[in-house]
C-alpha cells in the first residue's frame, strides 16, 4: 500500500472514531457500526469518494494531494455528523429494474408536461397535494423526495402534517397521491429492510 493510502485510511479511522465518542457524548451518534451500511463503512465510501471527486477538480495535481486528504476527511466527518449511516440493504437486480421504471416514467411524465405546457387544449391546473409517507425521516426519506423531484410534474416542498409531505403537481385532478404511494413501495422493495411508521 503506498504511503499516501496509509495516510488517507488512518485519517479516515481516527475521524469516525473522533465522530462516534463525540455522538456517543451527546446523543446525537451510537457506537461504530461494521459492515458496508454502518458508520465504518459508509465512512470509508464518502472518503474515498470526497478524494476522488478532489482529485477531478484539481486534475489529480501531487501538489494538492495533502490538502486534498484533509477536506476528505473534514468533509467525510461533517458528513456522518449530518447525516449518520443507515443500513441498506439494496438488491442489485431490484435496484436496475428501479432504475429502469425510473426512466421510462421519466419520459412519460416528460412528455405529458411538455404537451400540457405546449397544448392549450390540455388540462393544466397547477397547486399542491399532501402525501402520507411511510417512511421515517432520515436518509431513505430525502432519497425518495430526491426521486420524486426528479419525476417531471412533481416537486416536494416540504413537510405536513402528521407525517406528510407536501407536493406542488401540474394537475391537481389527477391521482398523484395513488401514483407517488405506487413509487414509494417500489423504491422500497429496492432498498429492502427500510424502516417504516406504524
Amino acid at each position: 500500500m503506498s504511503k499516501g493510502g496509509g495516510s488517507l485510511d488512518f485519517a479516515i479511522w481516527r475521524s469516525v472514531k473522533s465522530m462516534s465518542s463525540l455522538g456517543e457524548r451527546d446523543g446525537r451518534a451510537g457506537p461504530l457500526v461494521n459492515g458496508p451500511g454502518g458508520t465504518i463503512g459508509s465512512a470509508t465510501y464518502r472518503a474515498v469518494g470526497l478524494f476522488g471527486f478532489w482529485l477531478v477538480l484539481t486534475d489529480a495535481d501531487s501538489g494538492d494531494l495533502a490538502a486534498g486528504l484533509v477536506a476528505a476527511v473534514i468533509a467525510t466527518w461533517a458528513s456522518l455528523r449530518l447525516m449518520p449511516a443507515e443500513q441498506w440493504n439494496l438488491n442489485p437486480i431490484k435496484f436496475a429494474r428501479f432504475v429502469l421504471h425510473f426512466l421510462c416514467q421519466s419520459i412519460v411524465a416528460g412528455t405529458d408536461v411538455a404537451l400540457r405546457a405546449l397544448d392549450p387544449r390540455l388540462p393544466l391546473r397547477p397547486g399542491f397535494v399532501v402525501y402520507q409517507t411511510h417512511l421515517r425521516p432520515g436518509t431513505k426519506r430525502n432519497a425518495f423526495c430526491a426521486v420524486m423531484s426528479l419525476l417531471p410534474g412533481t416537486l416536494p416542498c416540504g413537510p405536513a402534517e402528521g407525517n406528510g409531505l407536501t407536493i406542488h403537481c401540474l394537475d391537481v385532478t389527477q391521482p398523484v397521491v395513488e401514483q407517488l404511494a405506487a413509487e414509494e413501495a417500489l423504491c422500497m422493495q429496492t432498498v429492502e429492510g427500510a424502516q417504516r411508521n406504524g
